[in-house]
């Protein structure tokens, strides 16, 4: 079986927001709760232990970079991190900022009911603009 990370069938290229050292961040299909997005490593591994202690590290200041950029541009007032890997064996961190008017706060996102909300292509695209602004002054910053 192929990976689908690896095959590029997922996550969806057209969403893409940045391309950083070890990973690409992309900004997940769902956008009910908004600014959700994961963070896909580059290279296939499916586990933290199969990475060096080197790319462990810039994994999680990449994640960290990400994490960051959401708490700004959506005013979160939480960041949740997930890394599962059951459905898809491949590394990549969910990363999704929890807003003030979260519809369940204390609630994993996977448990939430709720209708899947895809943005229409200019509204994912101005989203993901916002981030990579944030994203292009920080890591320009001395």
């Amino acid at each position: 079986m192929t990976c689908k990370a690896c095959s590029g069938s997922w996550p969806l290229k057209d969403h893409k927001i940045v391309d950083l050292n070890l990973t690409v961040a992309y900004l997940h299909e769902d956008q009910f709760f908004p600014g959700w997005t994961v963070l896909v490593l580059k290279r296939h591994a499916t586990e933290l232990f199969h990475l060096t202690r080197e790319e462990r590290s810039q994994l999680v200041e990449e994640m960290t970079e990400v994490a960051q950029t959401l708490t700004v541009v959506f005013d979160a007032v939480k960041v949740n991190y997930e890394l599962l890997g059951n459905q898809l064996p491949h590394i990549h961190w969910h990363i999704i900022p929890r807003l003030a008017d979260d519809p369940a706060p204390l609630q994993p996102v996977w448990t939430v009911q709720h209708q899947p909300s895809r943005l229409a292509k200019e509204k994912r695209e101005e989203r993901v603009a916002l981030m990579v602004k944030h994203l292009n002054g920080e890591r320009s910053a001395p």
